[in-house]
């Protein structure tokens, strides 16, 4: 059993930056692969990024590629996304998860979520 909290969310103007951090609880954390997802108000759940177990191979959504990086630290339980210059699309409520099977690209292949955390981005 894997439990995930969100943090690091916020207000910020286009532009800028922010870093959110998922802490996870549980043994199967270093073994698992982890990504970050998206909502958006009246808009479908959306990938975001992936890391695999080690850290060594990462996945994006061709909309944050190059602005955008997820990283992991398998000593404290934690993976982070630095999002960088973050445009108003990128608002969304933000979900860590962790992988169970399947596609890295798709929700239905993640177990295990966090609550989410809010990203606004000002124009």
């Amino acid at each position: 059993q894997v439990q995930l909290v969100e943090s690091g969310g916020g207000l910020v103007q286009a532009g800028g930056s922010l870093r959110l951090s998922c802490a996870a609880s549980g043994r199967t954390f270093s073994t698992s692969a982890m990504a970050w997802f998206r909502q958006a108000p009246g808009k479908e759940r959306e990938f975001v990024a992936a890391i695999i177990w080690s850290g060594r191979t990462t996945y994006y959504a061709d909309s944050v590629k190059g602005r955008f990086t997820i990283s992991r630290d398998n000593a404290k339980n934690t993976v982070y996304l630095q999002m960088n210059s973050l445009k108003p699309e990128d608002t969304a409520v933000y979900y860590c998860a962790g992988h169970q099977s399947g596609s890295y690209y798709r929700s239905t292949s993640y177990g295990y979520w966090g609550q989410g955390t809010q990203v606004t981005v000002s124009s």
